[in-house]
């Protein structure tokens, strides 16, 4: 085979190979967040959960956030301490992106993982921090009213040399938990995804 051929042959094979790679991943882009066969990202939860106020507990403004107060729709609850240089910072950025995505607040509450710690004043400035004021309360309390809240969602609260367990859950419209995510697979995406699903599923019945 001439050379000439030859090389062009080879030139054709390389920009065919390129432009399938560029087709896979524009497809796998737009395939959206990996859905199970539940049709969740996240994983789901035991209907036999039952909903858990939030007895005891106040915003980082004082307000006290009733679970009833809440029903209706979905509702995004976190676990975080306000001091927190990594995984908590990293969580809140992707429930904003989760918002952003759907283009709708949708109640957002995090839990505090270091009662002894967190205060009012650090609280305010962690959301103002993340850009989530107005759009999440940080929930502040005695130890044991966040105890009741570290059992009923299976945490591990914040130890020294000790991290806390880092999991995001979304609760239905009856506030019991439907969809949890490890924030090692929470991706803005996969959260929202869920919560327009929980939205979608609920207008249905």
């Amino acid at each position: 085979m001439p050379r000439r051929v030859l090389l062009t042959l080879v030139v054709a094979a390389v920009l065919t190979m390129t432009a399938a790679l560029a087709i896979a991943a524009v497809t796998h882009e737009d395939a959206g967040p990996a859905v199970g066969g539940t049709g969740f990202a996240g994983a789901v939860r035991p209907t036999s959960l039952p909903p858990t106020d939030f007895e005891g507990l106040r915003d980082q403004d004082g307000k006290a956030v009733r679970l009833a107060d809440l029903r209706g729709r979905p509702v995004v609850v976190s676990f975080m301490y306000s001091t927190c240089q990594d995984t908590c910072p990293l969580t809140a950025q992707q429930i904003r992106g989760a918002l952003d995505d759907l283009g709708e607040d949708v109640p957002v509450i995090a839990v505090s993982v270091d009662p002894a710690n967190d205060t009012p004043e650090r609280a305010r400035r962690f959301l103002l921090e993340q850009q989530m004021t107005g759009r999440m309360q940080f929930l502040l309390g005695p130890r044991a009213a966040l105890e009741r809240q570290y059992t009923a969602y299976g945490i591990r609260p914040q130890k020294e040399n000790l991290e806390h367990t880092a999991s995001v859950v979304i609760l239905d419209g009856d506030g019991r938990q439907r969809i949890g995510f490890p924030v090692d697979q929470l991706t803005p995406e996969g959260l929202a995804h869920d919560i327009k699903a929980l939205q979608t599923n609920r207008a249905a019945s």
